[in-house]
């Protein structure tokens, strides 16, 4: 028998032809100005992602699901992204965590298959809660605040997060906390991961979320007070060759390429929007057309150059890690750098040939410039990335 046989669920190969893709994206945009200008969980777009199979294309094989790997993973991302940045990035929070599950298992079984059996019936997010409003970005370093205590039967886990994409709608938290143990050592504590049921008391949501892009992402922060977790439930992250804790997330590695993916469909929504305007914008003084200008034409032509070396990059470096090719991997981070500044010039470049009407919230083009803006809060971020290649290319 099989491991996939042996699984109780079976999950659907989504269909990722690019008719198949469109007609999701099509499905997801209709709603996407209405969750921005709410801020509500975009249910509507994450329950069309779920009916193509999009939300459990990364299930392992052995657990009954399709485990598509990276490419078709960044396909799927950047389709959603083009629809609604905000269902996009609940998603790639999912996928990349299904994913971490098909190749390290680590979470508890009955946790793991709680989260299949709610993902055979409806979304089922789940997230990697890391940041504290303290610390900000764990990839910067240090160590969190929030706490697993070894207790008689398992872990009590007390904490506050920041920006906990899903909010309530999450099924699952994958909280990076401190292990407090009896037999401990205070100067090296274990680091790693607790798998947290969103639905145990204890968890309380800090409304904190008022952003000015990926406003349906629900990025708020959350309490964990005396939230009773089984002996399983923590995951040790390994610490380096020299007994130095650092982050997994402080440098870009092969399965780092989601959320650049999802950025590159807004980057497409924004292509689309400026042509919709363009085709049909007709000033009183020029009579025709504005797309009719050489000027508009050339503008479009910049627009999908940067998409085009935006895309190129992502799946170039998908291909080469396909390869097997490790010569390049220090350079991953500065690709993720290369692939946000390419999206965010092609969608300030929409906005700015437009002047008014792309700033105007009757355009999505002004949505699609605040979401694009957010590529630039993912770790590794471009500071970070330029010093340490500047200092791997100086031998410093």
């Amino acid at each position: 028998m099989t491991q996939a046989e042996a699984s109780p669920y079976t999950f659907v190969v989504p269909d990722l032809s690019d008719d198949g893709l469109a007609a999701v994206t099509a499905e997801i945009a209709s709603t996407a100005t209405e969750y921005d200008r709410t801020g509500d969980l975009p249910w509507a777009g994450l329950e069309a992602a779920y009916r193509a199979g999009l939300l459990t294309a990364t299930v392992g094989r052995q657990y009954g699901g399709p485990e598509l790997g990276p490419k078709d993973t960044a396909r799927i991302l950047t389709a959603l992204g083009e629809g609604d940045a905000s269902v996009a990035l609940i998603a790639a929070n999912t996928l990349i965590t299904h994913a971490g599950q098909a190749a390290r298992p680590s979470w508890p079984t009955a946790y793991y298959d709680d989260l299949l059996r709610r993902s055979r019936t409806g979304p089922a997010p789940a997230n990697a809660v890391r940041a504290e409003p303290e610390l900000g970005a764990p990839a910067r370093g240090g160590l969190p605040r929030t706490t697993v205590t070894r207790t008689a039967d398992g872990w009590r886990l007390d904490g506050r997060k920041a920006y906990a994409t899903g909010g309530a709608g999450l099924a699952y938290h994958v909280v990076w906390a401190v292990a407090v143990e009896p037999d401990g050592d205070p100067e090296k504590p274990r680091v790693g991961h607790v798998i947290v049921p969103g639905d145990l008391p204890g968890i309380t949501w800090v409304p904190m979320w008022d952003h000015l892009g990926l406003r349906a992402s629900n990025t708020h922060d959350v309490i964990y007070d005396n939230v009773e977790l089984p002996a399983d439930a923590f995951a040790e992250i390994p610490r380096g060759a020299d007994g130095v804790y650092r982050d997994p997330a402080a440098a870009a590695g092969p399965g780092s390429f989601g959320h650049p993916a999802l950025y590159i469909g807004v980057a497409r929504a924004a292509r689309s929007a400026f042509a919709d305007y363009a085709r049909t914008r007709i000033p009183a003084a020029l009579g025709k057309p504005i797309a009719q200008t050489e000027r508009i034409q050339a503008v479009a032509g910049e627009i999908d150059l940067q998409i085009a070396q935006a895309e190129t990059l992502l799946y170039g470096a998908l291909l080469r890690i396909e390869a097997g090719d490790t010569a390049f991997l220090p350079q991953l981070s500065a690709i993720k750098v290369a692939i946000a500044r390419s999206v965010i010039a092609a969608t300030q470049t929409a906005v700015a040939a437009l002047g008014n009407p792309g700033l105007s919230r009757h355009n999505p083009l002004e949505r699609h410039l605040r979401d694009a803006l957010c590529i630039r809060v993912h770790p590794p971020q471009e500071d970070v990335v330029l010093l340490a290649g500047g200092r791997r290319v100086l031998s410093i």
